[in-house]
Formats: structure tokens, sequence, C-alpha cells
């Protein structure tokens, strides 16, 4: 049976990592992947979560509350460009959700150029046979330049070094998103 993107890149993470590492959410969002994240890596692992609005972070800590793992959570009130410089160590995994908060004001979106910037952070900091996870909503304005500019780049990348797989279903209505996976080969 084929999975939907979401429940299919969470399957990926799932098969990378496990307790006791250390991973990013670069888009936390309302906290669903970062409380995925978090019951991944047990209690000696390690999540950083980033997002730009203060209603997903507090969303986020409230999520993580209720499911008594904030102790594993560093919440980054920080664009995901700028993950380099909160997180100093290899990760196993990086997550990615891009577009706009559900339920949250639509007209802020990721953007292509910040995307992409965190996108290559990703992968500079991914430890080998780690992986990035992408869902790609691409049915509003800025996620098909978004989604354009990081699948360009994926597929750019040296197959020594990644390997890249897109995995979307192309007869379904309204954009459904496309899910992206790199994993790092070697350094």
């Amino acid at each position: 049976m084929y999975r939907n993107i979401l429940p299919f890149l969470h399957d990926q993470i799932r098969a990378h990592i496990q307790s006791g590492d250390c991973v990013i959410d670069a888009t936390a969002g309302n906290g669903h992947d970062t409380l995925f994240l978090a019951q991944c890596v047990g209690e000696t692992g390690r999540v950083f979560a980033f997002d730009i609005q203060t209603a997903a972070l507090q969303q986020t800590e409230q999520r993580l509350q209720q499911n008594g793992v904030a102790q594993r959570v560093s919440l980054i009130h920080a664009g995901h460009e700028q993950m380099a410089e909160f997180v100093a160590e290899e990760v196993s995994a990086v997550m990615f959700n891009f577009g706009y908060l559900p339920r949250g004001n639509h007209e802020i979106t990721t953007q292509p150029e910040t995307s992409l910037q965190a996108f290559q952070a990703a992968l500079k900091l991914l430890k080998v046979q780690g992986i990035v996870t992408a869902a790609l909503y691409h049915g509003h304005e800025a996620g098909k330049d978004e989604m354009r500019e990081i699948v360009s780049f994926a597929a750019q990348l040296p197959q020594e070094k990644f390997r890249v797989l897109r995995y979307e279903f192309i007869n379904q209505r309204n954009c459904p998103p496309v899910g992206l996976v790199a994993q790092k080969l070697e350094n």
C-alpha cells in the first residue's frame, strides 16, 4: 500500500534515527513533527525546533508539555536558514514541512530563498547516513517557486554523496504535497 506523503516521510525518519540521536524540526508549526521527533529520539535524544512565529512555538510547547517530552526539545524563535548558528553537532535527521502554518495566517509562508538556504544548511549538518525530509506544498504561489528551487537544487546533488528520492501522487486533486528525501552517503 502506498502511504500518504507525511506518513511516508515519518516512516523514512523512523528508519534512520534511534534513541539518543540529535535531530532538527526546521519548521515547528503546530508541533506535530516536533512531537514525533521527540518520541523517536527518546529520553537521551535532542530535538531542535525552529519557527519564526511565536504562536507556532507556543502551540508546539503546549503539545510537548502535554506529552511529557518538552525537556528533549529546544524551541528556537528563528528562521530555519539560521539552523547552523544554533546547532553545532551533526544530526541524524532534519524535517521540513514547508508552506504556511495550518489554521494560521496564510500570508506568512516559507520563502524560496531562505528555504533553499535552510535545505543546504541541513545537508551540511547531517552525519553520514542521515536524512533530510521535505514536504513541499505547491498549491500556493510561494510554494510553487519554493518547490522548483529545492527540487532543482536536490536534483543536482552528486550521486556519490547523496541519494535523493521524490515521492508524489500524480493523479490527486488540489496539489497534494510532494515528498523529498535526501540521504547523505559520504562527507
